[in-house]
């Protein structure tokens, strides 16, 4: 152990956050590895919101894909209201395809990062359908909304009538992560549910919420859920 003395405290704060502090610099400007760190960082984040989750991921978890109101990738970012509402053919889909009341419904969506899918889906999917089953839930249809917003779900709710969503979107990508999926729940979801009811689970991917230890704990959650009728801020956890 290096003695108190001898540290540095910068590099000591290194040590526990990923973040760009400390990275020196030449005159007024950052050091050329620093900025070339930064420009591969941004251009794997742009890369991630411009994305499309690759069809044979889908495939292997037999997962059907339906659409919100979103047009373009331009119109998802400038309008997010329209990733919040499902297009009028994805309702057609959702009710001639789906099992209806299921204890829970799964609902996966590429939503700021198709990265985050194609990095965590394959984890995460098997594990928390394992995890579901082992509360010995009734689990509904699995489909992937395209160009999806978290409230969704509300729309989703409306038609299925679960008693609990859980959603699988990719999160805003940042200098950190590119490939991080946050998992949304919900007791019950319809219109009109407020963000205080909803529950989350995020930074989900191999340096953060590891994503086996993560459907694990997702399933914990919906358990307790439906045992006691609510979620977000009035679920005792």
């Amino acid at each position: 152990m290096i003695p108190k003395s001898n540290r540095d405290p910068l590099e000591t704060l290194k040590q526990f956050t990923p973040a760009r502090i400390g990275v020196g610099r030449t005159g007024t400007r950052p050091l050329t590895k620093d900025v070339l760190s930064f420009r591969t960082d941004h251009a794997a984040a742009v890369d991630s919101v411009y994305g499309v989750v690759a069809e044979d991921i889908l495939a292997e978890f037999n997962l059907f894909s339906v659409n919100t109101r979103v047009e373009s990738k331009e119109h998802y970012l400038k309008r997010p209201d329209q990733g919040r509402l499902l297009a009028d053919n994805a309702k057609k889909e959702i009710f001639k395809n789906c099992v209806r009341q299921p204890d829970v419904q799964v609902v996966v969506s590429d939503g700021l990062s198709a990265k985050a899918i194609e990095e965590n889906i394959s984890d995460v999917y098997p594990a928390l359908i394992d995890s579901l089953q082992s509360y010995g839930l009734h689990i509904g249809t699995s489909f992937f909304v395209k160009g999806g917003r978290v409230a969704c779900m509300d729309e989703i709710g409306e038609i299925i009538k679960p008693k609990a969503l859980v959603l699988l979107i990719g999160e805003r990508p940042g200098l950190v992560s590119a490939e991080s999926m946050s998992a949304y729940m919900c007791y019950e979801p319809s219109k009109g549910k407020k963000e205080s009811d909803r529950m989350v689970i995020s930074n989900i991917h191999k340096r953060g919420t590891p994503p086996i230890e993560a459907a694990a704990h997702i399933g914990t959650m919906i358990d307790k859920m439906i045992k006691q009728q609510t979620s977000g801020v009035h679920l005792i956890v």
